[in-house]
């Protein structure tokens, strides 16, 4: 079955797996993960991940506005944990500010996310050395 994910999903997923991996994370290397994912994604499973649209640019490069949007300001400081949603459960008079929460992959798709993210870990290593 096609499951389709927020981006701002799995851009929480990627910041906490990258964090605990101690591995560096910003807004210009978080929207270069989410192009990765979605080409890879769509190679594997044959439909993009996201529902956002998402579009390439020649000046700033591959883009998913709604989450650059909400790690804009941090520019090129390390992102330590998620952007937050407003969120309101039926029935209650209080919003609530959460993190974005993070999908909940099947098994093939937690492989496919987290060899991503090895592999991004090993580039940054030989790159650094």
């Amino acid at each position: 079955m096609k499951k389709i994910y927020s981006a701002q999903n799995f851009a929480a997923y990627i910041i906490y797996e990258l964090n605990d991996m101690n591995t560096f994370v910003n807004t210009k290397s978080l929207q270069h993960l989410l192009e990765i994912v979605k080409k890879q994604w769509e190679s594997v499973f044959g439909y993009s991940p996201y529902k956002e649209q998402t579009y390439t640019l020649l000046a700033h490069g591959y883009i998913v506005k709604e989450v650059y949007d909400a790690y804009k300001e941090l520019g090129e400081q390390p992102i330590l944990e998620p952007a937050k949603e407003w969120f309101l459960t039926y029935g209650d008079f209080q919003l609530i500010r959460r993190p974005f929460a993070v999908p909940a992959f099947s098994a093939e798709e937690e492989r496919l996310m987290r060899k991503i993210l090895r592999n991004y870990q090993t580039a940054l290593l030989v790159h650094a050395s």
